[in-house]
């Protein structure tokens, strides 16, 4: 039984347009995840999943394995679960049935091969089925109800002290795990026994706009002069 990472990265984007292949640091986006389910050492394989001949040429480059999706699930109201589903497909296909699927999203490119590691460690000490990773919030919430406002997770007649408010988590979009019978019997990447994996605030950027884009660039290169040092 092996553990497989897929990372769906489809060509068309019209928030950064190209942003899969756009230089983050010194290479492209979609290399940091490639580099990272590459770096955790409990990952057997790493597969790429587009519908274009650039981003599969610099996958492959990277060190994944292409599977080339189909243009019908690979417009701009295609789910990641029709891309996962199909890339289980094609790699069941050739004989491989992995015991866990790592999804990552490659606009998600804050995080390591160890916390990778970790996430996995976590699913099957607590036997889980399915796994996300998660940022620590503290936040106070609101919501409009019939034109009113209204507090969600906190009475702001009594405002807590934030450290002393009940843990709440957001999801952060880095690292999905689940065992195959999830996706295949639910059509969705979470179900039965979940997981909470929680990672540092950075993760929780989500590339979806060129001023994201900067961010993380700020991100990246910060953690390239730490390591030097």
């Amino acid at each position: 039984m092996s553990i497989i990472t897929i990372i769906p990265a489809r060509g068309g984007s019209k928030g950064v347009p190209r942003k899969n292949v756009r230089l983050l640091g010194d290479k492209p986006l979609i290399a940091h995840s490639i580099l990272d389910a590459k770096e955790a050492k409990l990952v057997d394989k790493v597969y790429v999943s587009t519908d274009d001949p650039e981003i599969a040429e610099v996958s492959s480059k990277y060190g994944a394995e292409i599977i080339s999706r189909p243009d019908e699930i690979a417009g701009d109201t295609a789910s990641s679960e029709t891309a996962l589903m199909h890339g289980v497909s094609e790699i069941e296909k050739k004989g491989i049935f992995p015991e866990l699927i790592i999804f990552l999203q490659c606009t998600s490119p804050i995080r390591s091969g160890e916390d990778i590691d970790r996430a996995i460690e976590k699913i099957k000490k607590e036997n889980a089925d399915s796994l996300l990773s998660v940022t620590l919030s503290h936040r106070f919430l609101w919501e409009e109800v019939d034109g009113k406002a209204k507090s969600i997770n906190y009475d702001y007649c009594h405002r807590p002290r934030r450290q002393d408010m009940k843990a709440q988590y957001v999801e952060n979009g880095s690292i999905y795990i689940f065992k195959p019978w999830i996706l295949k019997e639910l059509g969705n990447r979470l179900g039965g026994k979940i997981s909470l994996f929680p990672m540092i605030e950075t993760a929780s950027l989500e590339i979806d706009s060129v001023f994201d884009f900067e961010v993380a660039e700020f991100i990246v290169n910060k953690e390239v002069v730490s390591n030097a040092d």
